[in-house]
């Protein structure tokens, strides 16, 4: 017997830079969703206000970005009393700041590469020289590879800076690692547990996974199996599911990692509403665990709460 979660909205597009990319994971899940005899709608806050929400029983959040995944619309939706999927507030929040997310996790001693803030007036030819070149500068508070860029040579982090701090004021320099860039899905479980996703290692055929490799080309390769060995994928999935804990997560999220030349894993950031499009990791690492895509959105859906 199915459960009926009577009256459904799937939360898509809103304000943020990744409205794009948003709008189509809300349509994949709205339309699972309907798969499965939910009566499910889509709910788009950029062109309808909140308080429409009260006549729906279930949110699922599938916005990308701020105002929708930064914890904006969780404590709106806590307000209003009315069950969210993903994290809560606080977790969201802080996973959507990679510099908190990275200092948090320095401390709890899960290893994050090294970072340093950069502002207008850092002394931008000393953080080059502690952090070496390469290095990445990124937003600190967006997603989908908005903002990034990596710079090769010297004298180049200013302008890097600069363009990073157009969508947001808070702006990290990280080092650069380079053994191959990996992701861990998370899924939670009815008995309150976590489930770490097997590892797909992404291997870009442009510089890095931006915004391109992610959403708009075709040769982009998702290996799973990721290609590591059984001890060490299972090991860094039991670190994952730590560095999604510490933070506070729950539901359901990404752990995306660095490996570097010696084998040696750094954990990058984390994401609390990963994208589901058709391009997107989770969906493809809960393939691989025998869970399509359907079974997903409503192993999701069925991990709606407030508080």
């Amino acid at each position: 017997m199915k459960r009926d979660f009577g009256k459904v909205a799937v939360l898509l597009g809103g304000k943020s830079g990744e409205r794009e990319v948003s709008l189509k994971s809300g349509s994949a899940v709205l339309a699972a969703l309907k798969r499965q005899g939910v009566d499910a709608h889509a709910f788009d806050p950029a062109e309808h206000p909140l308080h429409d929400l009260e006549h729906f029983d279930v949110c699922v959040i599938s916005l990308h970005g701020r105002f929708g995944e930064d914890g904006a619309m969780q404590g709106a939706l806590e307000l209003l009393g009315i069950p969210y999927t993903g994290s809560g507030v606080m977790a969201s929040a802080i996973a959507m700041d990679k510099w908190r997310t990275k200092m948090i996790w320095s401390a709890a001693g899960i290893a994050t590469p090294a970072f340093e803030l950069v502002s207008s007036d850092s002394d931008f030819d000393a953080i080059e020289k502690r952090l070496g070149l390469p290095l990445f500068v990124k937003p600190a508070n967006e997603g989908s590879s908005i903002g990034i860029s990596k710079v090769k040579h010297a004298g180049g982090l200013k302008a890097a800076y600069e363009l990073a701090a157009q969508s947001d004021p808070l702006v990290i320099a990280e080092q650069y690692v380079g053994g191959g860039e990996y992701t861990v899905g998370i899924l939670g479980k009815p008995d309150n547990g976590f489930q770490a996703l097997p590892v797909i290692r992404i291997v870009p055929k442009n510089e890095f996974y931006d915004y391109e490799a992610k959403y708009l080309r075709e040769d982009t390769e998702y290996r799973c199996p990721s290609g590591l060995s059984p001890e060490q994928e299972a090991r860094i999935q039991q670190e994952a599911l730590q560095a999604f804990e510490v933070v506070g997560c729950s539901g359901w999220g990404r752990v995306d990692f660095l490996m570097d030349e010696h084998g040696q894993h750094y954990f990058l950031e984390l994401n609390t509403s990963p994208g589901m499009t058709d391009h997107s990791l989770v969906p493809m690492a809960a393939k691989a665990a025998g869970i399509s895509f359907d079974e997903l959105v409503m192993r999701i859906l069925e991990l709606a709460h407030v508080g």
